[in-house]
């Protein structure tokens, strides 16, 4: 399975690409909203977002059948944006579970900020 191509095909909404990824009865996990979807809930969330979407996948781990990736996603209009730790357990080439943390992009709190402690990582 080429997850970069996954990762393309879900940014662009592309529900007929997204689909094939996955076997019948895989399941997703949003941890950070605590929802379950099925493929179709999936692919429903994902393509009836509003907007346009862009992004890039910033890191792969791969261990047995496990494919781990961190992703930038944000809006066209750069008005919205996530990172989202992907955990892909796949078998046969499919998708069969993806368990999901998605992560608002912003500046750290202000209590951090007052204590002038860290610095940018870009």
């Amino acid at each position: 399975m080429d997850i970069h191509q996954f990762w393309k095909a879900v940014l662009k909404q592309d529900a007929g690409a997204i689909r094939a990824y996955f076997a019948q009865d895989a399941y997703i996990n949003w941890h950070c909203t605590n929802e379950h979807f099925t493929v179709d809930e999936f692919i429903a969330a994902n393509c009836d977002y509003p907007g346009r979407w862009d992004g890039e996948v910033e890191r792969v781990e791969e261990t047995g059948d496990t494919v781990v990736t961190v992703t930038h996603v944000y809006a066209q209009d750069r008005e919205l944006s996530f990172h989202v730790t992907s955990f892909f357990k796949v078998d046969d080439d499919k998708i069969i579970a993806v368990d999901e943390y998605w992560a608002d992009d912003g500046i750290a709190p202000q209590w951090r900020l007052d204590k002038h402690i860290g610095t940018a990582i870009k």
